[in-house]
């Protein structure tokens, strides 16, 4: 049970509250980030939490057992406090966020209220909304291998057991030039054509220094190495920002085989029947005559 210290409950108790919520958002650099939906910035539990225009969070919705808590936070996009970009670059997702309820006439009166991570994060032109999950979402991701013939595991996990800081599988380079989907790159000669495709590049300097992008082309012409993103950057790297790459794994035995010769540790079922087995019908050819059952 919820223990709210005798201060703010005396407050509470009262005729008339002071009361509003505040969210301490740590993303998953670390960064820590206080926001509020008063009209001024208030400071306590040592963070600074800042009153972003149209800052505010909808009802929240909870449940006894082990149900999702969940809930809202929207407003608009403010340098001071959440930009867009940060959005854009993922900084956001799966990051944790405390809310308390705060006496904001006299903010050391403060209770933390729920523990939820962010959500799903949709974007207007100038604002955005966050949804708010409990941690008992966690409960509701699948669990559990999947029976598939591709591999159900990430290259270079301790179930795979490829060591990626080998440099026939990882290399540095840096941008010759780019726009936000491709990039004409150096220092990655050494792959043959194809060979980066699936794998993960990661940015070590620049505006995007520590962005990850996942590759889905890899050319090697005469002169030049051009690598494809998945998904478009939010903004377009510039020549010379650096970065480290590493092989990719379509999830395929075949690849797993030839590619990484690691077929031992190959977590999938590349044997098991396919459709095409399974929609097959009774040919009338009799088990006798050493005819096959099915056609």
């Amino acid at each position: 049970m919820r223990k709210i210290p005798a201060a703010l409950k005396a407050h509470l108790d009262g005729g008339v509250t002071t009361t509003c919520r505040a969210w301490r958002v740590t993303r998953r650099d670390g960064t820590v980030l206080g926001f509020t939906e008063h009209d001024g910035d208030l400071t306590f539990d040592e963070t600074t939490f800042f009153a972003a225009s149209g800052f505010q969070a909808s009802d929240a919705e909870a449940a006894t057992g082990m149900a999702a808590a969940n809930g809202e936070v929207a407003g608009a996009f403010s340098s001071q406090a959440i930009s867009e970009e940060d959005l854009m670059l993922g900084l956001y997702d799966g990051a944790k966020v405390e809310v308390f309820v705060v006496n904001w006439a006299e903010p050391s009166q403060y209770v933390l209220e729920a523990v939820r991570e962010i959500g799903e994060v949709t974007r207007t032109a100038d604002h955005f909304q966050a949804e708010l999950r409990g941690i008992a979402a966690r409960l509701d991701q699948p669990q559990g291998r999947v029976y598939a013939r591709g591999c159900d595991t990430e290259l270079g996990s301790p179930q795979c057991g490829i060591d990626l800081a080998q440099e026939r599988f990882s290399r540095t380079g840096a941008i010759v030039s780019a726009s936000a989907t491709q990039a004409t790159v150096s220092g990655l000669e050494a792959f043959d054509d194809g060979f980066l495709r699936f794998g993960v590049l990661t940015f070590t300097s620049g505006a995007l220094a520590a962005t990850k992008v996942d590759i889905g082309a890899h050319t090697k012409g005469a002169d030049s190495v051009t690598l494809g993103f998945w998904l478009p950057l939010p903004k377009a790297p510039q020549a010379g920002d650096t970065f480290s790459v590493v092989a990719g794994c379509d999830k395929r035995f075949a690849t797993c085989k030839a590619k990484f010769a690691n077929a031992a540790n190959f977590r999938g079922f590349p044997h098991m029947p396919g459709s095409d087995f399974a929609y097959s019908y009774a040919s009338g050819a009799s088990a006798h005559d050493g005819s096959p059952l099915f056609g």
